[in-house]
């Protein structure tokens, strides 16, 4: 095991590459992808660190804008309208039952409502736009990020598992990752490896669910008292919003459309791959007994009461 430690670090560059260009291969899932840069990083280190981040970003952004070119309007717009009950109320609950555990353990009070806005809205994202506001530093930001990011991890291999352990329909899968898993790539890889109807409103319920970082960015605002803070908006969920209106109204040719799919899908499979590469022991030892404990909390409150809720309504 220590010699392929060090062969793997000698060469991390040309290797990362390689792995890079092999998650571009069609036997490459999402899983798989995130498996192999997890496994990377964890052996070899990060040689591109400042690549791997802003690639990532950006390729999940335009790799859920290509998934719209494969959406209905209509339907995605009722699949969204059924999601926002559950969103409003799990949104609410878990911020407020963060904030309270944050409390009762004793924790950085940022620290702790940065990883209850992660688990309620959509991972990193909501941790990033939220983090300005109650201007967290980066010890603070490396903790939240680093407990999101490996229960993020966990939740993509073992969702789908229990989905089919428990017969879950692709209506009753794709709502439930949406609410439950934190991060928009995990959420749309976990809807991916369960089918095309999970992937698509997996996809719609949680970029509704997104919108959510504009009102949470004002609460905070006045919960930390900060006055004059920028809101991040997450524009490019309107690109996707237009893609599925292009693709509903346009009669844009299927040849198009499903290619614009298809590199959305690896698009999203690279993304894994290089989230899962940014996860260096470093980041994990960072994380601390207390930020994970009260993040897995969290997890399994949202995760036990929307299955529960989407299991009874469905039978």
């Amino acid at each position: 095991m220590k010699v392929i430690e060090q062969v793997l670090t000698k060469y991390n560059k040309p290797v990362f590459i390689f792995l890079f260009v092999l998650c571009l291969m069609p036997f490459i899932s999402p899983a798989v992808a995130l498996f192999l840069g997890l496994a990377f990083a964890l052996t070899a280190g990060q040689p591109f660190p400042v690549f791997s981040k802003k690639t990532s970003k950006y390729l999940l952004q335009f790799s859920v804008v290509g998934l719209g070119f494969g959406m209905n309007l209509h339907e995605s717009l009722q699949t969204g309208k059924d999601g926002m009950v559950f969103t409003i109320v799990s949104v609410a609950s878990v911020l407020i039952l963060g904030i309270y555990l944050g409390k009762r353990m004793m924790m950085d009070r940022k620290t702790a409502y940065l990883i209850s806005a992660g688990t309620a809205i959509c991972g990193g994202s909501a941790i990033a736009a939220v983090a300005p506001v109650v201007k967290a530093n980066d010890n603070e930001m490396s903790m939240a990020l680093g407990t999101i990011f490996l229960l993020n991890a966990i939740a993509l291999f073992i969702f789908p598992p229990i989905g089919h352990l428990l017969g879950m329909t692709q209506e009753q899968f794709g709502m439930w990752a949406a609410i439950a898993i934190h991060d928009t790539s995990s959420v749309v890889g976990a809807g991916a490896a369960y089918g095309e109807k999970a992937l698509e409103i997996a996809t719609m319920v949680k970029l509704t669910r997104a919108l959510w970082i504009i009102p949470i960015t004002i609460v905070t605002m006045f919960l930390f008292k900060q006055k004059g803070a920028k809101i991040s908006i997450p524009w490019f969920i309107f690109f996707f919003i237009l893609a599925m209106v292009a693709n509903t109204f346009l009669n844009i040719p299927a040849v198009v459309s499903n290619s614009l799919v298809w590199a959305a899908k690896k698009g999203l499979t690279v993304t894994l791959f290089l989230i899962g590469s940014g996860l260096s022991r470093r980041v994990i030892k960072q994380v601390g007994v207390r930020p994970m404990v009260q993040g897995v909390i969290l997890w399994i409150f949202i995760g036990l009461t929307s299955l529960g809720v989407i299991m009874l309504i469905e039978n």
